[in-house]
């Protein structure tokens, strides 16, 4: 998309802060109308779904997710539809003007994901968005978020990622994320998050953020998880609302949908005080039940059936493992599995082989690891198992269906992001190597 690296010279605010003033965006009304999402796992779903329910409470509202599965326009949405391929070469053409003005002032190299952060920005503006949605990239204290200076955000959960960066335990990694948060304002943790409670009360403390959790503040009871028909009752202040259906499968979807909520419904009381509440929670229930969203226990064929999940950290893989036994039963499973080279291969494959007897282990085309070190992980975590390689994704998508229609058997791929689109788009009779990311 943009022909620059992927991440620019070291810290990024001021070149951005730059960047977004060079566009002429409106950053106080940016802030006004926009809502941040951080996390380890989740965000994607969470922003997807917060995003369904102001679109159901009637407001233009735009959304910002990383990373794309299919198409890069996935990535800037307005009102549910993609950004089109015109507008997308319209504004990368002045977005890139402003960042060799900016980068010739301040002799700093941008990002691309910067770069795309500030074509968000710009497509809502010139949409007229009422409520827009960003998913943060990479922590928040860093990340081109921070710039909105939201004043609801949330973190859906914290896993041990990307440590060089945010750190190498829990309570740094979480506290990174949190600030993208701006003084004053409320963050949503995820339920993971409730042991690093007092933590997390005494670090917000100082910039008098306002941190609330589910299970604790915001209340998740009588969930079920089923194939057909997912349901929770939520309770957060006033709002009290039972039998809350949810689209995304899955349990952990619980935790992603209360958030979503939450956020939506603290923005509103900040924003539109007093409104109607019966028209607030049809917005609520409309939201979640219409919410799709791809790669979260996706099931991307019946025959043989075959589901795919796009977690890449060992928590987010353990929970995405356990709601899909709980939804398509445990006995039966094939898994193909991988990891990318930059993830803690020994780790997700440690989670994922001791629940199957035949694995099938291969490489993304897409900075996945050797299918042999996949390979070599598997027998050490289920010395037991009938161990397959398969050294392309292609190789894997074949294989694995025919040992699935001849012991009439189920499909599961997971272990990564590119692992998971890529077997989808493969069997669907594409080519893995055509799939674009940055």
């Amino acid at each position: 998309m943009f022909d620059l690296p992927k991440y620019g010279d070291g810290i990024c605010l001021a070149r951005m802060a730059g960047l977004l003033e060079a566009l002429g965006i409106d950053r106080a009304r940016l802030q006004r109308i926009s809502v941040v999402v951080t996390g380890s796992n989740g965000k994607g779903s969470t922003a997807a779904m917060c995003a369904a329910i102001a679109r159901a409470y009637g407001l233009r509202t735009g959304l910002f997710t990383s990373p794309h599965l299919l198409r890069f326009n996935e990535r800037v949405q307005v009102g549910g539809v993609e950004i089109g391929d015109d507008a997308l070469g319209r504004l990368k053409l002045r977005v890139e003007a402003a960042i060799a003005d900016v980068s010739k002032q301040m002799g700093e190299q941008f990002g691309a994901f910067e770069a795309l952060f500030a074509l968000a920005c710009l497509h809502f503006q010139a949409s007229g968005c009422d409520f827009a949605v960003f998913e943060a990239g990479i922590g928040g204290r860093y990340d081109p978020v921070r710039l909105i200076g939201a004043r609801e955000t949330c973190v859906t959960s914290v896993d041990y990622e990307h440590v060089e960066l945010l750190g190498n335990s829990l309570e740094l990694i979480v506290s990174d994320k949190s600030d993208a948060c701006a003084a004053g304002g409320t963050i949503v943790y995820g339920e993971n998050c409730r042991d690093l409670r007092p933590h997390l009360v005494e670090y917000n403390r100082g910039c008098g953020c306002t941190p609330l959790f589910i299970r604790d503040d915001i209340r998740i009871d009588n969930a079920v998880t089923a194939a057909s028909d997912q349901h929770f009752d939520f309770q957060f202040g006033y709002h009290d609302y039972r039998r809350l259906e949810v689209s995304l499968p899955g349990a952990f979807q619980f935790n992603n949908a209360a958030i979503a909520a939450a956020l939506f419904l603290l923005w509103l009381q900040r924003e539109h005080p007093r409104r109607a509440s019966d028209r607030i929670e049809t917005a609520v229930r409309a939201g979640l039940r219409d919410t799709r969203w791809p790669g979260r226990l996706e099931i991307i064929q019946h025959d043989p059936l075959t589901v795919i999940d796009v977690g890449h950290t060992p928590d987010g893989i353990r929970q995405s493992l356990a709601s899909l036994t709980a939804i398509h039963g445990a006995d039966n499973w094939i898994l193909v599995t991988g990891a990318s080279r930059d993830k803690k291969a020994d780790e997700i494959i440690g989670a994922l082989a001791p629940s199957f007897d035949t694995i099938i282990c291969t490489a993304a085309h897409h900075k996945g690891a050797s299918a042999e070190g996949i390979a070599a992980a598997a027998r050490l975590a289920n010395p037991k198992a009938v161990i397959r390689l398969a050294r392309t994704i292609e190789d894997a998508v074949r294989v694995s269906q025919e040992l699935a229609k001849a012991k009439r058997q189920k499909i599961y791929v997971a272990g990564g992001l590119f692992l998971a689109i890529e077997y989808a788009t493969a069997a669907k009779g594409g080519r893995a190597e055509d799939l674009k990311f940055f």
